[in-house]
């Protein structure tokens, strides 16, 4: 057996003789609600906090200022930044990230949404999949990697930080994208909240707009007098959904990504049922390829909506942006990561690990944005759809976990180690 090989086989002896602690730090970290609206994330922040300082691991607290955080939405933000500095000149910093705000439970639950209860091997609670399961992955790859190589006298020559921030359900701009822009953090390296199952190195981008249609208040019984917002909305709709029957033609050339899409997830309007509705609002999302331009993207809605609207008399439209998240593509220097994630994928799953795009879109592209090689790769199963991710009784079998975090323990020796 190699020394590489022996550091392996110690990282996952003491992954395995830590796994109830790891258990129970991602047990606490599920039963402290992040329901996101109303994005009061600063108390979970705090918790985790405090969590981490027993493992001896310091995290930096960084509020985002609250007129920002209001603008957005949302009630208290603060980012955490655990630096490792293992060596004064590294040949690389990794930052591993992970978000810990969620969307609001629902209706639908068989077991506590903020229990933490396990059951037949498998965490349930809001976030247990998605991504608060990394926090406890990646936090409990970085102590492992620490004991081992203390223990064996293996000198690390790259550095490591845990990035965990609570803005990705609203797009991330004060998550990821706060901590870059202020200057306060820029590694080499980027490894992003996953599934254990496919590496993924790129991603759609998604496009929200909300737009407004103004017709004229009437009482139904003369509904000549008026014009009726929600008749127009339904044939700005009719055009937008047209689209989908040309996207369904563009397919992706990306593994895991299929065409583009548009969706319309909500609508509100009108003010009593015997009143001609003089104003509907609705938000659609479209999901763009990797290979489409964002510019043009929102060009062709803007002129499918506003031409719809144009052939109505008495009615005018407002469209206002609400979110644009890039694509994530992949940058040439994914490569070592990518490769040490496949090699100990394969080695601890039994499988092979592919490549692979993801139809979602995540907070790794602001790395992305900014130059930093992303790679998505962590606890979780195959699919999304299997872990109940924003679903009722979101789960995570707990042996992903475990695994998960002997490969990511794994890839960062490999990278961050002598031989890196």
């Amino acid at each position: 057996m190699t020394q590489a090989d022996q550091a392996h086989a110690a990282l996952d002896a003491w992954i395995d003789a830590h796994f109830d602690q790891q258990v129970a730090f991602l047990q606490e970290l599920v039963r402290v609600p992040t329901d996101t609206p109303p994005g009061n994330n600063a108390p979970h922040a705090r918790r985790t906090a405090e969590l981490l300082k027993a493992f001896g691991f310091e995290a930096e607290h960084h509020p985002v200022p609250q007129e920002q955080v209001r603008a957005h939405g949302l009630e208290a933000i603060t980012n955490l930044i655990v630096r490792r500095r293992y060596t004064e000149a590294p040949r690389r910093t990794i930052a591993l990230n992970a978000h810990g705000d969620v969307v609001p439970p629902g209706e639908g639950w068989t077991k506590p949404p903020y229990g933490a209860v396990i059951e037949d091997g498998r965490l349930y609670g809001r976030a247990s999949a998605v991504s608060k399961s990394d926090f406890s992955t990646y936090t409990f790859a970085l102590r492992a990697l620490e004991a081992v190589t203390q223990q064996q006298g293996i000198t690390l020559t790259g550095n490591a930080e845990l990035h965990f921030t609570y803005d990705e359900e609203m797009g991330g701009e004060l998550g990821p994208g706060w901590l870059l822009g202020q200057g306060l953090t820029k590694p080499d390296l980027l490894l992003a909240a996953g599934f254990s199952y496919q590496v993924v190195t790129a991603h759609n981008g998604c496009l929200q707009m909300q737009v407004t249609v103004h017709g004229k208040m009437a009482h139904a019984a003369i509904p000549h007098t008026g014009v009726d917002a929600l008749q127009a909305a339904v044939t700005i709709l009719q055009a937008l959904y047209g689209l989908n029957v040309r996207y369904k033609s563009f397919k992706s050339g990306v593994a895991g990504i299929n065409h583009p899409y548009l969706n319309v997830g909500r609508i509100d309007g009108g003010t009593h049922t015997n009143v001609v509705p003089g104003k509907v609002v609705f938000k659609l999302d479209r999901r763009m390829i990797p290979e489409e331009d964002p510019v043009q993207v929102e060009a062709e809605i803007r002129r499918t909506i506003e031409g719809a609207a144009g052939a109505l008399a008495g009615v005018t439209v407002e469209i206002d942006r609400l979110l644009l998240a890039r694509a994530l593509k992949p940058l040439p220097g994914n490569l070592p990561l990518v490769a040490a994630l496949q090699r100990h994928g394969e080695a601890v799953f039994g499988e092979p690990i592919p490549v692979s795009g993801t139809p979602l879109y995540t907070d790794a592209r602001l790395y992305g944005e900014r130059g930093i090689p992303a790679v998505i790769y962590g606890a979780g199963p195959r699919t999304v759809l299997e872990s109940n991710a924003k679903r009722a009784d979101e789960h995570l079998v707990l042996d992903d976990l475990r695994r998960a975090t002997r490969v990511v323990a794994r890839a960062l020796l490999d990278l961050l180690g002598p031989a890196a």
